[in-house]
């Protein structure tokens, strides 16, 4: 009994002083980690955001918003493509990713839209804006336009969440368990999912993912995002956007193992004007695996809409 409990207090130990040396020993995101960053900063009001101008030097003007873990580097294939089109392109990585700071507390969708909303003011930017949303970006844009739909001229959605998420196991115990969840992401996940990457389909942006892990503050950006957005339902947003008369375009991946298809028909009744394309054989990471059927799809919806 004696030595089941020392073993006991051993373990604890142990998992504690893991747990406050997790952080310290992963790379600070500094001056040096941002030298030569392309794009400029913004100091903000929760803290410093990295983003970048690119595409047409005059026109209508998309703001990307890129998902759970990656940043604006996910859309350097669709970039040139958008700029093809006459946008004016803005992207930036939210909070906790990429180059932007790590500031602590709940990364809800209260959290990201005040990034959104401070990065609009800071540009100048008042209305007549497209979103382009992928994955976690899909819920911000959808918040957005649903709260600000005066502000906006369409919404294009890449594999959007907030109508179905399926997560894998490290997802689900960060989602669920509260205290062994934060453990398993913030002490092994890092090594946990440059495993995962490893493992599955490998793409142009999976190294810079991949270094993502190493950087302090992200993995508790990561778990607090899939508590706080990813378990959440859109439908009552999607039924907003609607009554509003947004033009709607969302984009799907066939075999996406992440957002299940019963989303489309889940947005289909929410909005019966959004126009959906589901793209075949298609995964989850589409703006850096299908760009060109991504350019025929809102180019159709552009002429159409």
């Amino acid at each position: 009994m004696v030595a089941a409990l020392i073993l006991l207090a051993g373990l604890a130990l142990a998992a504690a002083l893991s747990w406050l040396l997790a952080e310290r020993l992963r790379r600070p995101l500094d001056d040096t980690a941002r030298h030569a960053a392309p794009g400029q900063f913004a100091e903000l009001s929760q803290g410093r955001t990295h983003y970048r101008w690119d595409g047409a030097v005059r026109g209508p003007v998309l703001v990307c918003i890129h998902g759970l873990t990656s940043a604006s580097y996910v859309w350097d294939a669709l970039v040139p493509r958008l700029g093809m089109m006459g946008f004016r392109v803005l992207r930036y990585d939210l909070y906790g990713r990429g180059l932007s700071d790590r500031p602590e507390g709940t990364q809800d969708a209260a959290f990201f839209l005040r990034q959104l909303e401070d990065l609009l003011e800071h540009q100048g930017l008042s209305d007549d804006l497209t979103l382009l949303g992928y994955s976690m970006g899909g819920t911000i844009a959808t918040d957005f336009a649903a709260e600000e739909p005066h502000r906006l001229t369409r919404v294009i959605l890449l594999a959007p969440a907030g109508l179905g998420f399926v997560p894998r196991w490290l997802e689900r115990m960060a989602m669920r368990v509260p205290v062994v969840g934060a453990w398993l992401m913030r002490v092994p996940g890092g090594w946990l999912m440059r495993r995962a990457l490893r493992r599955g389909p490998q793409t142009d942006i999976t190294p810079r993912q991949m270094a993502e892990t190493r950087f302090a503050g992200y993995l508790p950006a990561v778990r607090s995002s899939l508590r706080h957005m990813l378990s959440r339902d859109l439908t009552g947003a999607h039924h907003q956007i609607a009554r509003n008369d947004i033009p709607l375009l969302a984009i799907w991946g066939e075999d996406d193992p992440f957002i299940p298809l019963r989303a489309v028909g889940r947005l289909a009744q929410a909005n019966r004007r959004a126009r959906q394309v589901t793209l075949p054989k298609a995964g989850h990471m589409l703006p850096v695996t299908h760009p060109d059927q991504i350019h025929t799809a809102i180019q159709g919806f552009l002429r159409n809409g």
